[in-house]
């Protein structure tokens, strides 16, 4: 229980849903775990239910579109807990309906780039260089199984947005391994976070769960626990990887 003992730990976009159970599960494990989102109220909840464990936790709002916002967070974060070990880069999100791709607007192409890929270089660019001159880190990022295998469904701007933090996700572990920094990806398939069991009617679930071997959908949980194998020592020689975390149903 004492995977990250020490460390300070930034999760962005956990104010709710899965980076919210990444931030629970990495405060349980010892970690020093600072909270992000830009929901201040949400924020506070999530802040607050750790705080309640006993464990050192702080909330830092910011815009991760914004590097000045982004140097801002750091320099509080390194005031009040010190320099960050563990990034979990999740802030993101899908903003543009599934359809043709000539019928998605420019402003929602770059709505759907900004929130997933440059969000997640952004903030990589900010902490990695503080990582490298320490000499140790590590880096787990988020894409999606949307960027894995195209579906119909598949909302393209999300999905190339994904694949990009694939690709960069292995461009990083090339260039920072040598500095004692890993750098990992998961990719989640659908995952029950409490707006999807809002939004995606129970028989719709059930017909879903048939589309995965694991006969299930995810939890945040499922994710949480990935990202904690990921950046504790346990993962000391992985680096550059995507895992799915995805019930089987991704298969290279």
């Amino acid at each position: 229980m004492n995977a990250l003992q020490n460390r300070v730990a930034l999760v962005t976009g956990s104010s709710r849903g899965i980076g919210a159970a990444i931030a629970e599960l990495f405060a349980a494990e010892g970690a020093r775990v600072v909270v992000h989102g830009r929901d201040v109220d949400a924020l506070e909840s999530v802040r607050a239910k750790i705080a309640a464990t006993g464990a050192e936790v702080l909330a830092v709002p910011a815009d991760l579109t914004s590097f000045e916002q982004i140097e801002a967070l750091r320099g509080r974060v390194e005031a009040q807990f010190g320099p960050v070990d563990v990034l979990i880069a999740n802030a993101g999100g899908n903003p543009v309906r599934p359809g043709p791709v000539e019928e998605i607007s420019e402003d929602g192409w770059r709505a759907a780039v900004d929130a997933n890929l440059t969000s997640t270089f952004l903030t990589v660019k900010s902490f990695l260089p503080g990582m490298k001159e320490r000499g140790h880190g590590s880096i787990v990022t988020l894409s999606s199984a949307a960027a894995r295998r195209p579906t119909p469904h598949t909302p393209a701007a999300y999905a190339a947005a994904k694949a990009g933090v694939e690709l960069l996700t292995k461009e990083l572990a090339l260039q920072a391994g040598p500095h004692g920094v890993r750098v990992n990806c998961i990719a989640p398939e659908t995952i029950l976070t409490e707006r999807n069991q809002r939004q995606i009617p129970e028989e719709i679930q059930r017909t879903m769960v048939e589309a995965h071997p694991v006969r299930r959908l995810g939890t945040p949980e499922d994710v949480a626990r990935a990202a904690l194998f990921l950046a504790a020592d346990s993962a000391a020689w992985i680096s550059g990887v995507v895992l799915d975390v995805a019930g089987g149903s991704v298969l290279a």
